[in-house]
């Protein structure tokens, strides 16, 4: 009999989350046309997929995000596998190519490409004759992590141009990565003004925003170029913001994963007697204690501390004790009609947001997203 044990990805959610995106995206762009009378296209959204569609699975991702203009994600196997899945709009690899040998796969499955490193240039400028490659030229605008500093946009572009002449590469387009999107409210301004610095009049789409510069700058992704979004967190039901007003219920997310298991015992102990390894909490009374069939070798944070919630039988209670590898324990004294074998929810639809877990275990939803473990059952809702 298996472990019980069960995670829920919920594809109508992820459909809705994509759908939420699109609506708020519309809103801004009717707001503009009503206040500025400035008409702008659409903006096109890329469904960021990576890390196994952020441990939602990458077939799931592929069916939920199916009205998505594109797909986004790291690993060129991955993209390989979406297009044998029947994808047949675009596919945007993030980090770019690696070797010159992906280049030949790249032309072969039509999948566009960032370029943010000058061997990559150099790489393509080597490329055998084929399919034309779709490029985004990257742009550091103070993440410090890939792109080419502003002031040499304009160069690489030229660089980008002549082997567009060459037949070895089709549209170029522009993008950057925000590093405070989430942060302090004008936190953007500077990226984006050295944004328009580098690409001045240069042609091509441009593609800036994530789930923070979406959700909360969604004019941004107004531009009189084509314009790209590339939203990730948010379609899976978390937000990336902090704030009480920006949670994800606020705009209308639905978490997309569930996490739930099973009490495997109940334990009555005396007040002063302690819990678990390290005996990190103990009794201040009589209490009853629910061993669940979950620990961090499932994906749960170790970290989480006595007071994380749970959810059972509906009603809100918490972790007690240090999470073990294999099993979590509970305080029952709110829940008096809890017996072995009932279900106690860990995060998602029935239980607490995965984002209010990640806060009191000093992480982020993204990191137990995709830590889920490979040894718990899945249910795929259709």
């Amino acid at each position: 009999m298996p472990r019980p044990i069960r995670a829920t990805i919920s594809l109508p959610a992820l459909s809705h989350n994509l759908q939420v995106v699109r609506r708020h995206l519309e809103f801004a762009r009717q707001h503009a046309k009503n206040n500025n009378k400035q008409e702008y296209k659409a903006p096109f959204v890329w469904a960021v997929i990576k890390a196994n569609a952020y441990g939602h699975g990458l077939e799931n991702a592929v069916r939920a995000f199916a009205q998505a203009d594109g797909l986004a994600l790291i690993d060129l196997n991955d993209a390989v596998r979406c297009r044998e899945l029947g994808w047949h709009k675009k596919i945007l690899m993030l980090e770019g190519f690696f070797e010159a040998a992906d280049l030949p796969v790249l032309q072969q499955y039509n999948i566009t490409s960032s370029v943010h490193h000058i061997d990559q240039i150099h790489m393509l400028e080597q490329m055998p004759a084929g399919n034309a490659i779709d490029v985004f030229l990257k742009i550091n605008t103070g993440m410090n992590r890939l792109g080419f500093m502003p002031s040499d946009a304009a160069a690489r572009f030229l660089d980008l141009l002549s082997l567009q002449q060459q037949g070895k590469l089709g549209s170029i387009g522009f993008m950057s990565h925000f590093a405070c999107a989430d942060g302090a409210i004008g936190a953007v301004d500077e990226p984006v003004s050295l944004m328009k610095q580098a690409i001045n009049d240069l042609p091509g789409a441009i593609s800036l925003c994530n789930s923070a510069a979406t959700l909360r700058y969604p004019q941004l992704a107004l531009s009189a170029r084509e314009s790209w979004v590339r939203p990730g967190i948010c379609l899976y039901g978390a937000s990336p913001f902090d704030t009480l007003h920006e949670q994800a219920g606020n705009f209308g997310l639905l978490p997309a994963m569930s996490l739930k298991a099973k009490l495997l015992s109940v334990q009555q102990i005396k007040k002063g007697q302690s819990v678990g390894y390290g005996a990190t909490f103990t009794a201040e009374h009589d209490t009853r204690i629910g061993v669940v069939a979950c620990g961090y070798a499932d994906g749960y944070p170790r970290h989480a501390p006595t007071g994380t919630p749970v959810i059972i039988n509906g009603i809100r209670s918490r972790l007690v004790g240090r999470v073990s590898m294999d099993m979590l324990t509970v305080d029952l004294d709110p829940v008096p009609d809890a017996r072995e074998g009932d279900w106690v929810h860990l995060w998602g639809s029935e239980g607490p947001h995965i984002d209010e877990i990640a806060g009191y275990a000093g992480t982020i939803s993204y990191e137990l997203m995709c830590a889920l473990a490979k040894r718990v059952p899945v249910e795929v809702i259709e």
